[in-house]
């Protein structure tokens, strides 16, 4: 075959200049807040802790991020650290800022603002079918009948459980959530004459909290603690 009968690919030209550039530029810019959108939609999210309710866990000002994939995946276990919507209520009288323009964006690619307070964070104590009761002659809350005893992570493990006492049975597709610091946690406890009962929605929960990212220095996993409901 003769050099005239070779059929040549080629690339086809890019543009020159600051209009490449720029144009590149848009494309990358464009593609990183759609994966941003569908890795906070789908995959990871982060939230800002705005209470001591969690603590020594987490603390105020602390950056968590959320498996939001997980649950769908694997059952919510007890132990787990979850943020969920608010059931209805439980957020009542709180004050929400509006957000300004670029705290909307950041929100949008999963870095919210201080301002967005509608999400709660606690640790699930009953599963569906469980008989959650507080507290027994050591202090200690009871699931099932046998005393779990949280002292790995409570705020206050010197202290009884719950300075409230209670005795429900968790019903079908709800979870009994409560906060580590028991003392300034408005957790399931304190929303049983409510009409959800204190109760969570299991397909309110956004997802597990699985790493606390900021600030650096306390940076780490989040547990949930298997062996304290063995």
């Amino acid at each position: 075959m003769s050099s005239s009968q070779v059929s040549r690919i080629t690339p086809p030209k890019k543009p020159h200049g600051l209009k490449g550039i720029a144009r590149d530029l848009v494309v990358i810019v464009v593609v990183a807040v759609l994966v941003s959108f569908l890795v906070k939609t789908c995959v990871v999210r982060s939230f800002y802790i705005p209470s001591a309710s969690m603590e020594n866990t987490l603390q105020i000002d602390d950056r968590i991020m959320v498996d939001e994939l997980g649950p769908r995946l694997v059952p919510i276990n007890r132990g787990d650290v979850v943020v969920f919507k608010d059931p209805g209520g439980w957020l009542a009288g709180a004050t929400k800022e509006p957000l300004n323009p670029l705290e909307v964006a950041l929100s949008f690619v999963g870095v919210p603002s201080a301002k967005e307070n509608d999400h709660l964070i606690k640790r699930v104590i009953g599963l569906p079918g469980d008989r959650v009761a507080c507290c027994d002659g050591l202090g200690l809350i009871t699931v099932n009948g046998r005393p779990i005893n949280e002292a790995a992570y409570l705020r206050s493990p010197e202290q009884p459980a719950s300075a409230i006492p209670f005795a429900v049975t968790v019903p079908r597709g709800k979870l009994w959530v409560m906060g580590d610091n028991r003392n300034n946690s408005g957790d399931s406890r304190y929303h049983q004459n409510e009409p959800g009962g204190g109760f969570v929605p299991e397909s309110d929960v956004v997802g597990r909290a699985f790493v606390i990212t900021w600030p650096l220095d306390r940076w780490a996993w989040l547990g949930d603690y298997p062996t304290v409901f063995d």
